[in-house]
């Protein structure tokens, strides 16, 4: 396998995930310096996901109109432009704005980075392909915190933003160099009341889940928002049905594999969502340990999802997709509620041991149902799967910090008192249930889904060796 396309992706895209967890550690810092409050300024967190969930949906229409390649390129430079603003914010409005428009960039980096490879990629390389994609998105939250907290206090938490800019400028060039040239195709005019509808959507459940769960408003403003949120997401489920071209192809849950990749893809994400919010708090809170000696824990998850890497394809081509993410999920679930059994008193080496399981594990099934999302979707539906895979895993993910944040206030509320390491405990075992039950999805799968892309139970037909492509691409 080329792996040379994954990994200038995965360079992009790890410096999006980074981003958008380094800043968490950083907050107090950058509150002070702009002279406003540590929870004003998680407004900022919330504006970067709202525009994820704004923009992610037209991302397929972007790539098919105006060429993958040339609007990954651009993502990159949007994403350095609102960087750079960050950089040099002095107030709490400009912060939020220059947060949105990263936003924008990282709306398009994700998607249409994905987009790029399942094109460039013949089938039954998707799975090892895949696996290089995935480490940004395991390994950014983990290694997000310990370096913000290290620039932050050996530096200044301007540089946590301008770092992007070399990085970006780099992955610019390499995209340019080695990115193989996509062309416009033809494309229906932009379904510009759908894009209105799914980003009231999307952003109004994303907005709304993020203040209930760290409230920044009074939680009744998250509860309206989310409301709106859905009332515009069933409003766009009338529009997709009379739409000619809607913006996104909801008939593709029509199909077993692809439904259930999106749908229990997303139940397990709000398992992991909430495990880098739960895990240091936890080791901070009820162990008493500092940001940075909590993040130097955590980071051994993104060590084993590295080192699974080197396995996955070999694991699902022996195994196939139906084994393998069926248990797949129970284990991964099962190493969050073991989570749950950590205390002060549990010896750091069998913690260690246990998150660097977790990693291993999450790493390989989010590398399958990644890969699986496209294993029976028409090489000219690609631009249409790839931005409903991308709304789903950010609502996930919001749900599960939502959850998370939920349980706890929940459980603080019925005992009257501060936070303990039991209501941490609580919240690991209710998001590794959730988690678990991602494992129904997968069990109706035919025990040949995916054959075609993980290389289980056949050989190989040269057919499949192709690219997955479209037209002019």
């Amino acid at each position: 396998m080329n792996r040379t396309i994954p990994l200038i992706l995965a360079v992009a895209l790890f410096m999006e995930n980074m981003d958008s967890t380094v800043i968490a550690t950083s907050l107090p810092a950058i509150a002070i310096d702009i002279h406003t409050s540590p929870i004003a300024l998680k407004l900022a967190l919330t504006a970067y996901l709202v525009s994820l969930a704004i923009f992610i949906p037209i991302s397929g229409w972007m790539a098919d109109r105006f060429g993958a390649k040339n609007v990954f390129r651009a993502a990159i430079a949007v994403f350095i432009v609102g960087s750079v603003a960050c950089a040099v914010s002095n107030s709490l409005p400009a912060f939020v704005v220059s947060r949105f428009l990263q936003g924008i960039g990282g709306a398009m980096m994700t998607p249409v980075g994905r987009l790029v490879l399942v094109r460039a990629t013949p089938k039954s390389e998707l799975v090892a392909a895949m696996s290089w994609l995935t480490v940004p998105a395991l390994v950014g939250p983990l290694v997000g915190p310990p370096i913000g907290g290290f620039i932050t206090t050996y530096f200044t938490w301007h540089w946590i933003f301008l770092i992007n800019v070399p990085i970006g400028l780099i992955g610019i060039w390499l995209a340019t160099r080695f990115l193989p040239e996509t062309d416009e195709t033809e494309t229906p005019p932009l379904d510009f009341i759908g894009f209105v509808l799914s980003g009231l959507a999307a952003s109004g459940v994303v907005f709304g889940l993020s203040v209930v769960s760290l409230p920044a408003l009074p939680p009744l403003a998250g509860l309206i928002t989310v409301a709106v949120g859905l009332i515009s997401g069933a409003l766009y489920l009338l529009h997709a049905r009379r739409a000619q071209n809607p913006l996104l192809a909801l008939e593709l849950f029509r199909n077993q594999v692809f439904r259930s990749s999106v749908l229990g893809g997303s139940l397990f994400r709000i398992g992991i969502g909430a495990v880098p919010f739960l895990l240091p708090l936890m080791f901070q809170i009820g162990f008493g340990l500092t940001p940075f000696q909590s993040g130097m824990i955590t980071f051994v998850s993104a060590i084993g999802a590295i080192g699974m890497k080197f396995v996955t394809a070999l694991i699902f081509r022996v195994a196939g997709f139906r084994r393998v993410l069926i248990v797949g999920s129970l284990v991964a679930a099962a190493s969050i509620a073991v989570y749950g059994l950590f205390t002060p008193d549990t010896p750091y080496v069998l913690m260690l041991a246990m998150l660097l399981v977790g990693g291993f594990i999450r790493s390989m099934f989010f590398t399958g149902v990644n890969a699986l999302a496209y294993a029976e979707v028409a090489a000219a539906d690609t631009s249409k799967a790839t931005p409903i895979t991308a709304v789903f895993q950010q609502l996930s993910i919001a749900l599960g910090v939502a959850v998370a944040g939920g349980v706890l206030e929940v459980s603080t509320s019925i005992h009257g008192g501060p936070l303990t390491l039991g209501d941490f405990h609580i919240a690991l075992f209710i998001v590794a249930a959730i988690s678990a039950a991602a494992s129904l999805s997968f069990m109706r799968l035919a025990p040949d889904a995916g054959n075609a892309v993980s290389g289980h139970g056949r050989l190989t037909t040269p057919k499949e060796l192709e690219p997955v492509s479209t037209p002019g691409s």
